[in-house]
């Protein structure tokens, strides 16, 4: 059975009527695996000479499937001998690029399918191209390796963004044009950005909707209908590209200059704020925003990780536990105005290891938001990697309020967290520096 020709655009024969053609055994055995045929116009690779395709589409778009089928495409004509597949973890790339309903394995053909060897992280076709799992989590294991064929997937989850991709591009240099696929959803990163102003980058799109047929209706009655118009539908369905909201306390800038500073090690305090009013999980539980952030001798504050979950009172108040163990913080800053003396309750019997300092919402969002915002814009806050999550909804706040799905579980927790660091009142000059750099703020807004 001959392979599938990478870039073939391929016209079925139709009698007058429209129906297929007499085919012969082989023919219709081969049928279902002719995707150039099958797959719709954006998920098939462009013409010309480009090194990065860039797929960028929603939830359930079929960018999995396109990318898979490229790749297979790429092994099978002999162009992909030495193929690198980047992920987001380790198990996503054998979950999700492989084993997955949309994987390598299960788009096939029985003849032509690939050996997967978990152990070792390798695919081998019978041609003898070879494609290597790798997680962007672990970026120095691209460093050395050599590719001519490369497949990312969910570029925007992964957490070690840019060094996972620089040391991908060294090793993009085997045959006469290495090329590349990213198939992913859209954030506004720079990284992403950059990608899509190179002249060498061809970028096709793709909606839920466009992949409706092979998606569940009930994903779309419950699911897509709960999003569709709000501006997380706007990005996770209609795979739009969105910038800063108006009036935005945090832009992606801002952002973007916390995470350059990173993380330092001579930290004097550290705390984690808790938030247990948020959204509901996949579970039916309520999502509880944990965060962690230190504070160094100089003055300066560092977030330090999200560990935001939907598990049970038991379950969560153990993860704040871990978390002050983790990071060694001596104070658990909760908010206690939908769970009263209960939710410390939790934290005690879960014996956290350090103080608990319960705290009540009098002001609104913006109002505890805005001078935390201050202190992004004087660049006295930096970030660890992976807060991505965290940082959307962050970027999510605006002068009129939250403007993000559901509630701000995970910043409402970063933003207790700083205040007990940054903005105790204990601290009366520093307390009176930032009241008056944000009445300077204010007015100049106005």
């Amino acid at each position: 059975m001959v392979g599938l020709r990478e870039g073939a655009r391929v016209q079925m024969p139709r009698s007058r009527n429209g129906q297929f053609l007499k085919l012969s055994a082989e023919e219709k055995r081969a049928l279902p695996y002719l995707w150039p045929y099958w797959g719709r116009s954006e998920q098939q690779p462009p013409q010309g000479a480009w090194t990065t395709w860039l797929y960028m589409g929603g939830r359930g778009a079929g960018k999995t499937r396109a990318g898979a089928e490229w790749i297979r495409a790429r092994a099978e004509s002999g162009r992909g001998r030495r193929i690198a597949l980047v992920a987001a973890t380790a198990a996503d790339a054998r979950d999700v690029m492989v084993e997955g309903e949309s994987g390598l394995l299960a788009i096939a053909p029985p003849w032509n399918r690939p050996v997967f060897e978990p152990s070792k992280r390798r695919l081998t076709w019978a041609n003898g191209a070879i494609a290597t799992l790798y997680s962007a989590e672990e970026p120095d294991a691209l460093r050395g390796p050599q590719h001519d064929t490369a497949w990312c997937d969910e570029l925007a989850k992964w957490k070690r963004l840019d060094a996972a991709w620089d040391n991908l591009q060294f090793g993009l240099r085997l045959g006469v044009r290495p090329q590349q696929v990213i198939t992913t959803t859209p954030r506004p990163l720079k990284l992403l950005k950059a990608i899509m102003a190179r002249s060498d980058t061809v970028m096709t799109r793709g909606t839920t909707f466009d992949n409706r047929e092979h998606l569940a209706p009930a994903f779309f009655d419950e699911v897509i209908r709960r999003y569709e118009g709000t501006r997380l539908g706007r990005q996770e369905i209609e795979a739009e590209l969105l910038e800063d909201v108006p009036g935005a306390l945090w832009t992606r800038t801002m952002l973007e200059a916390a995470q350059s500073q990173g993380t330092t090690p001579d930290l004097v305090r550290v705390v984690v704020g808790v938030d247990p009013s948020g959204t509901r999980g996949g579970d039916g539980r309520d999502s509880v925003g944990i965060v962690a952030a230190g504070k160094t001798m100089e003055g300066r504050a560092c977030v330090l990780a999200d560990a935001t979950c939907s598990l049970s009172p038991a379950g969560w108040a153990r993860r704040v536990a871990e978390t002050v163990a983790q990071h060694k913080a001596d104070c658990v800053v909760v908010e206690t105005n939908f769970g009263g003396a209960l939710v410390e309750e939790v934290l005690k019997a879960a014996n956290v290891g350090a103080r608990i300092k319960s705290v009540t919402a009098s002001r609104g969002k913006v109002a505890r938001a805005e001078p935390i915002a201050a202190l992004y814009e004087q660049g006295r806050v930096g970030h660890a990697l992976g807060l991505g999550e965290l940082e959307d909804q962050l970027s999510a706040f605006s002068t009129e309020g939250y403007l993000g799905d559901g509630s701000p579980d995970r910043a409402d927790a970063c933003i207790w967290a700083l205040t007990e660091l940054m903005l105790e009142r204990g601290n009366a000059a520093g307390w009176l520096e930032f009241a008056a750099h944000e009445v300077r703020r204010r007015q100049g807004r106005l």
